[in-house]
């Protein structure tokens, strides 16, 4: 499958590990403007200035991809049973 970038250069890729309950990635520095997210289980995310992720937010599939316009200082949150939520960075 191909993937297309639209142009966006990854700057760094956190993980955020999830076990149940609500995880969160690290705040998103200044000059970001997307984050590519992508997990190895299926889960549900969740982006805000301090987000909880339940079973009622946005759902992820395993192994897909997601580009999403992010803010300065947001993070985004995840849950599963159990897996991880890579969170790329993304700038222009």
């Amino acid at each position: 499958m191909a993937i297309m970038n639209y142009g966006l250069r990854p700057v760094t890729t956190s993980k955020v590990a999830m076990s149940g309950t609500s995880a969160q990635s690290s705040a998103i520095g200044a000059n970001i403007q997307y984050v590519r997210l992508v997990a190895d289980a299926n889960c549900h995310y969740n982006i805000g200035v301090n987000p909880t992720a339940t079973t009622s937010t946005v759902y992820l599939p395993a192994n897909e991809i997601e580009i999403i316009k992010i803010s300065e200082g947001e993070k985004v949150a995840g849950i599963c049973a159990s897996g991880n939520l890579y969170v790329t960075s993304l700038t222009e």
